[in-house]
């Protein structure tokens, strides 16, 4: 239980350091005065700085807010994606500890080396170099020679219990914050549930290698994707071993494209990529930054870290289909009737003036070149909210990562258009929905009454 802090003065400390940014946001928003959407911007930085400074479980917690759109008002979503999860790395011994612990052997008998400072250290693991012993045939891809370069990522000792323990602390607090009017609606201690479930999930890394693989699976004929294959003999509940993946970051691009890469042709190829993976696949990459994505010297995505994933029902599929494709088109009456089918239902006294400002949102968002899907996304999710129109948490999760799309896209070449990159895709997509004979037959009857109507008029 080493390394677990006292209960009370745990408490003692969450509470001071909400109480101190929150203060700091009072002073900075002027008590309020300087406008609601301001307001939450200046609250959303103080929260997640707030978050930062009393370590890994509130930094997991941030990262939930920021995909659940469904819930939070925009500014505290898009403000958690900037939180920093990079702390001081524990010694070498103790993650040596870890490993052995799993596999019950030396981690001089498990691996040919491994160097033991860490190249990545976050929240709850740690990354490291290594060497491969033996020569591996993972499940997807070719087999890995002996000697072939390893990532080794390793959950910190005591990460679990550190966070345990807060999730401990808190429980009464948000117990009885929920009980305040204004938060009752966000329905607190559910949200909680939710985050210790997630948690537990995010420190078994036997999942995360499960979702790798088949994402491996679901790209296997793309030439332009790839993921590190897992090493699952090296592969247990704290370590994770796959295939290290040389390659750039997005904000590295123009090395690649030095190095004889296409980089802009990759970054707009990505949003194709996503879309298969919403309406085609019925899963995606529901955390995509910088770090999660490579580009390779031999012209591909490398997609790493599948530690939050998103799903599509297949009865969603072809809704969303036409929701992008009004998206596309900038059709907001589209949009909202389709949005009806995946949850999002505005009421009938409320639909004209809603579909009124959706529709100006898209003028004024996406008349720039490129078009401001994020703009658009935070505008659209801010209009909902003022209305308290009920966001779906898969459609919800599904426009932040399509911001998160156009986001890692501009990173690479900041005049990308990923509504243009994706207009053929999401066309031909909707095309096939509405000629599926199934779709077809089901209509003919409609048909034939509108035809006898015109008719007998």
């Amino acid at each position: 239980m080493g390394g677990v802090r006292p209960v009370p003065s745990r408490r003692l400390t969450i509470i001071r350091t909400f109480l101190r940014h929150g203060v700091r946001a009072l002073l900075r928003t002027r008590l309020g005065l300087v406008g609601r959407t301001r307001s939450r911007e200046i609250r959303a930085r103080e929260l997640r700085l707030a978050f930062e400074s009393l370590g890994p479980a509130f930094i997991k917690l941030g990262q939930l807010i920021s995909i659940r759109p469904d819930v939070f008002a925009p500014q505290y979503v898009f403000e958690m994606e900037h939180l920093r999860d990079a702390v001081s790395p524990v010694s070498f011994a103790d993650i040596a500890d870890v490993i052995e612990r799993d596999f019950g052997k030396p981690v001089g008998d498990l691996f040919a080396d491994i160097d033991p400072e860490p190249i990545g250290s976050a929240s709850i693991a740690q990354v490291y170099r290594a060497t491969l012993r033996d020569a591996y045939t993972p499940v997807i891809g070719d087999t890995l020679p002996a000697g072939a370069a390893l990532a080794v990522k390793v959950i910190r000792p005591n990460s679990r219990t550190t966070i345990m323990a807060d999730i401990a602390v808190i429980t009464p607090l948000v117990r009885r914050l929920s009980r305040l009017g204004a938060l009752r609606r966000f329905n607190l201690p559910v949200l909680l549930d939710e985050f210790a479930q997630s948690l537990a999930s995010e420190c078994d890394l036997r999942i995360e290698g499960r979702t790798s693989d088949r994402f491996a699976h679901d790209f296997a004929d793309d030439p332009y994707v790839t993921t590190p294959a897992i090493v699952w003999p090296l592969t247990g509940p704290n370590v994770l071993t796959m295939q290290f993946v040389k390659g750039w970051h997005l904000d590295d691009a123009r090395q690649a494209e030095l190095a004889g890469v296409d980089a802009r042709f990759l970054a707009t190829y990505g949003a194709n990529v996503f879309m298969k993976q919403v309406m085609v696949l019925g899963r995606f990459h529901a955390d995509l930054h910088q770090s999660n994505l490579l580009i390779t010297p031999d012209g591909r995505i490398c997609y790493l870290d599948f530690g939050i994933m998103g799903t599509v029902a297949d009865a969603d599929k072809e809704a969303i289909a036409q929701v992008l494709a009004a998206t596309v088109y900038a059709d907001a009456r589209r949009a909202i009737d389709y949005s009806a089918d995946l949850g999002l239902v505005v009421a009938d006294d409320m639909r004209d003036s809603v579909t009124a400002r959706v529709g100006e949102l898209m003028r004024r968002t996406f008349s720039t070149s490129p078009r401001d899907v994020r703009g658009f996304a935070i505008g659209f999710l801010s209009i909902m909210n003022e209305q308290r129109v009920s966001v779906p948490r898969g459609f919800g999760l599904l426009i932040k990562a399509l911001v998160v799309v156009e986001g890692c896209a501009q990173m690479v070449y900041s005049d990308i258009d990923i509504v243009d990159a994706a207009k053929d895709f999401t066309t031909e997509l909707v095309l096939k929905h509405m000629l599926r004979p199934a779709r077809l037959y089901a209509r003919i009857p409609r048909a034939i009454d509108a035809a006898l109507t015109e008719l007998i008029r």
